[in-house]
């Protein structure tokens, strides 16, 4: 299997993993009584800086798990075949 099919199966997987271990717990509580009462909250909030504050948290989210994935694939390249 080429490096290009692992590294798109490994992607999968851990956005499989935080689909089902995030987004359904959360989804699920927002449909009960006192989920609705945050969700409504929420949505009547002055956006403000807030908005670019949760963006740019969510990039450095995102560069720091690329980041380690890139050095964990340079490292795995470096270590002799088994």
């Amino acid at each position: 299997m080429s490096s290009w099919n692992k590294w798109w199966g490994r992607l999968s997987a851990v956005l499989g993993a935080v689909v089902l271990s995030v987004f359904v717990p959360v989804a699920a509580w927002a449909s009960t009584g006192s989920g609705e009462l945050v969700v409504e909250a929420a949505r009547r909030r002055s956006r403000g800086a807030g908005g670019f504050l949760g963006l740019l948290c969510c990039l450095v989210v995102v560069v720091v798990i690329v980041v380690a994935g890139a050095a964990s694939d340079a490292q795995a390249a470096r270590r002799p075949p088994r």
